[in-house]
């Protein structure tokens, strides 16, 4: 069973790539700026993923912010 992603799950996540602090992160900054490249990226794919959330590549780099990674990332009821 595989446990439900929330924002500040994904802020942890891509703050733990990028070795910074999560607070640092806004959700509207574009994390290409902060250094995301397609390799960790695509890490986060796989990782997100395996917990059973259906995304891919595309979805994330055409909308690097947090914000917008989490209208795509977001658990539907």
């Amino acid at each position: 069973m595989s446990a439900k992603l929330t924002l500040e799950g994904v802020r942890a996540d891509v703050a733990e790539l990028l070795y910074e602090d999560p607070e640092e992160l806004t959700d509207e900054e574009n994390l290409l700026d902060w250094g995301l490249d397609s390799v960790r990226i695509m890490s986060l794919v796989e990782r997100w993923r395996t917990r059973g959330v259906e995304v891919t590549f595309a979805d994330l780099a055409e909308r690097p912010t947090l914000a917008e990674w989490w209208t795509v990332l977001e658990p539907k009821a």
